[in-house]
C-alpha cells in the first residue's frame, strides 16, 4: 500500500536536447526522471549518461508539447550534486567490467547506474557532501593505471577547486 507521501508525488521524464559528440553515442535526447514540483519545474531524479550540466537533485524548468513530452529549457536551481561518468578500459586491469568500476568507488558510498549490457558506462551520482578530493585522486589514479577513463558531466566549482 502507497503513503499519502508516495501517492503525492509525480514521476515524470523530462527530456533534454543536445548536439551529439563525434565518435559518442548518437542520440541527441536523453530523458531522465524528475519529480514533478510546479506545472512546468521538476527535480531530477537520476543521473545523466549523456546529457551534461545538470545533476541528480536539480531543479529544471520544462515545456510540455502538444504529445505530451516535457522537454527541458534550463536548469533554474543547481543541487551542488555533481555527476561523473566513467567507462573501464576492456584490456585495462578491471576488465571492462561495470561492477569492478563500483567497487573501486564503493568507499566514497556513490550512487550509480549502469548504461547497459554491450557499453559498461558507469553514470554516478556525487551528492555535494561528498569527498571530492578523495574521488577525483581516484579517478585520476584509475586514469593513469589504465582502469578507466572517465568524465565529468556535472561539476560544481566546489568540485574544480577540490
Amino acid at each position: 500500500m502507497m503513503t499519502v507521501m508516495e501517492m503525492a508525488v509525480e514521476k515524470i521524464k523530462v527530456w533534454f536536447r543536445f548536439v551529439p559528440r563525434e565518435g559518442w553515442f548518437p542520440q541527441d535526447t536523453e530523458g531522465l526522471w524528475a519529480v514533478k514540483l510546479t506545472d512546468d519545474t521538476a527535480r531530477v531524479a537520476n543521473v545523466p549518461f549523456l546529457q551534461d550540466g545538470v545533476a541528480e537533485g536539480d531543479v529544471v524548468r520544462f515545456r510540455t508539447d502538444s504529445d505530451g513530452l516535457h522537454w527541458a529549457v534550463g536548469r533554474i536551481s543547481p543541487s551542488g550534486n555533481c555527476a561523473i561518468r566513467v567507462v573501464p578500459v576492456p584490456t585495462g586491469p578491471l576488465g571492462g567490467s561495470a561492477r569492478a568500476v563500483h567497487q573501486r568507488l564503493s568507499a566514497y558510498g556513490l550512487g550509480g547506474e549502469v548504461f547497459g549490457e554491450d557499453f559498461p558506462m558507469v553514470a554516478f551520482h556525487v551528492p555535494a557532501d561528498a569527498d571530492f578530493p578523495g574521488i577525483k585522486a581516484l579517478l585520476a589514479r584509475g586514469r593513469t593505471e589504465g582502469w578507466w577513463h572517465y568524465e565529468v558531466g556535472c561539476g560544481t566549482a566546489e568540485w574544480w577547486d577540490a
